[in-house]
C-alpha cells in the first residue's frame, strides 16, 4: 500500500512563503514603476501620508515613513492644518536637543491650553491622534467636539522618572521633545475633563465604565496608541496619575 508523504514541516515551508512574498512584492514594484499598475492614493503603500484620510493597515507604514523624513513630515503637519512654527535644531548635548522640531500653537480643531515644543515626528502623531481619536470620541461621548488640550509639557531635559520620584539615569522622550504629557480636554460649551479628577479609579474599571467622562477617557488612552509609539496613563504607576504621556520612538509600549 502506498503510504502518502509527510507534509512539510512549517519550519520548511517558511522559507517558500517568504520567497513568495518577496516575488510577489517585486512583480508589483516593477508593475507600479513601469506605469502598468495605478493605486489609488489610499491603497498605494508608497503614496504619502494624507492626515485627513480614514486609517487603514497601511497607515502605521507611511505614518512611520513619513516621520522618518524630515521634510515629508513637515509638509504633512502642513496638510494636517495644524498651526505651527518650526524651530532651529539643537545639537544634542548630554541626551537633550531638538531636532526638526517645531512650536506647536494649535491642531486643526484644538487649542493648546499654551504653545510647545514638539519634534515633527511628535507633532505628526498629536495630529493623527486628534483628527481620529480625539474629535470622534468627543462626539460619540459628548455630541460635540474638543476645542482645547491642556497639557503638562513637552520638551524637558530630564531622565525617565521611575515611578517612586527617582530618575532612572536614562533620558526621557521628553529630552528630545518626543512627548507631551496631556491633562485635560476642554469640550464645546465649556466642559473640562481632567485625567487626575474624572479618570476612573482604578484605571482598569475604565472599560464600561457608567461615568461617560471615564469612558472618554479610557478610550482617549487606547486611542492614543494608534498613533503614538509609547502611551503611559493612571494605570501604569503614580507617576502618571494625573495624565497621559505620549511619545514616539523607543518600545511600542501601551499601559
Amino acid at each position: 500500500m502506498p503510504i502518502d508523504p509527510a507534509p512539510p514541516s512549517p519550519r520548511r515551508r517558511w522559507p517558500w512563503v517568504l520567497a513568495l512574498a518577496a516575488a510577489a512584492v517585486g512583480t508589483l514594484l516593477g508593475l507600479r514603476a513601469a506605469g502598468l499598475l495605478v493605486l489609488p492614493p489610499r491603497h498605494d503603500p508608497f503614496a504619502p501620508l494624507d492626515v485627513a484620510e480614514a486609517p487603514n493597515w497601511l497607515t502605521p507604514l507611511k505614518l512611520r515613513r513619513t516621520r522618518d523624513d524630515p521634510a515629508a513630515c513637515l509638509s504633512a503637519l502642513e496638510g494636517a492644518g495644524l498651526r505651527f512654527e518650526p524651530v532651529p535644531d539643537r545639537p544634542l548635548q548630554r541626551g537633550c536637543g531638538l531636532d526638526n522640531a517645531v512650536r506647536l500653537r494649535a491642531g486643526r480643531e484644538v487649542a493648546l491650553g499654551t504653545p510647545t515644543l514638539l519634534s515633527c515626528r511628535a507633532a505628526l502623531s498629536f495630529a493623527m491622534w486628534e483628527r481620529h481619536e480625539l474629535q470622534p470620541l468627543a462626539r460619540q461621548h459628548f455630541g460635540r467636539p474638543a476645542v482645547s488640550v491642556q497639557h503638562l509639557g513637552s520638551y524637558a531635559c530630564r531622565d525617565i522618572n521611575s515611578g517612586d520620584g527617582r530618575a532612572t539615569g536614562r533620558r526621557s522622550r521628553h529630552a528630545t521633545a518626543d512627548a507631551l504629557d496631556v491633562a485635560g480636554v476642554t469640550l464645546e460649551g465649556g466642559r473640562t475633563l481632567v485625567v487626575r479628577r474624572d479618570a476612573a479609579r482604578p484605571w482598569s474599571d475604565g472599560r464600561g465604565a457608567a461615568d461617560p467622562a471615564q469612558a472618554f477617557l479610557f478610550d482617549l488612552q487606547a486611542g492614543a496608541c494608534r498613533s503614538f509609539d509609547g502611551v503611559l496613563g493612571p494605570g501604569y504607576n503614580a507617576v502618571h496619575a494625573d495624565h497621559f504621556h505620549l511619545e514616539v520612538g523607543g518600545w511600542p509600549v501601551c499601559r
